[in-house]
């Protein structure tokens, strides 16, 4: 993505971005994978959301702890309906369809009627992980975990840390060197 900008001398985003990537698996490595779902056992959420689905793979991770933990869900969210489609019949495959609410189209509008989240996964674009976590800090449960998934030498992410990281944000913050970084933190509030 990060050539093909270059190429166009501008950032792309929204609909042209998702069909530059395509059907490309968009994936966690299975190390993320394993820390989700020990993040997920040890919090023990109701409601866990996730931005950016893709084909399902970090959904499989989430849903088999909430499973392992019982009495919680997943809701996540996909803009591309392929993908979306793959991810439910992956779900599906794994036999943890029940457990999973995919919704399909744009996160900002798709995740506005969240009343709680108890653990927030950010997997989508970097440029949305602030006006994600903006949507849903303010049902944010106290203590919830907030995880993101970093990409390999995107801009975008760089105020997504400062502002976990920042004094008086209402998180505590680290950052683990796993993959391209994956940055958990916990809501504190404000």
């Amino acid at each position: 993505m990060l050539r093909r900008e270059r190429e166009l001398g501008r950032r792309v985003w929204g609909a042209e971005r998702a069909e530059a990537y395509g059907d490309a698996p968009l994936s966690i490595t299975p190390e993320v994978g394993d820390l989700l779902y020990v993040l997920v056992y040890a919090r023990r959420p109701q409601t866990i959301v996730e931005f950016g689905a893709s084909l399902g793979f970090s959904t499989i991770h989430l849903a088999a702890a909430a499973r392992d933990v019982g009495s919680c869900r997943v809701i996540t969210t996909e803009i591309e309906a392929s993908k979306a489609a793959a991810a439910r019949r992956n779900l599906a495959a794994c036999g943890l369809d029940d457990l999973v609410d995919v919704r399909l189209g744009d996160a900002l509008a798709t995740l506005r009627d969240i009343p709680e989240a108890d653990l927030l996964f950010l997997d989508g674009w970097n440029n949305l992980y602030e006006p994600v976590v903006e949507l849903l800090e303010p049902r944010l449960s106290r203590g919830a975990l907030v995880v993101a998934d970093l990409s390999a030498d995107d801009p975008d992410q760089v105020g997504y840390v400062e502002r976990m990281h920042a004094p008086g944000s209402g998180y505590v913050t680290i950052d683990i060197p796993i993959d391209a970084g994956v940055v958990v933190s916990a809501w504190l509030g404000t």
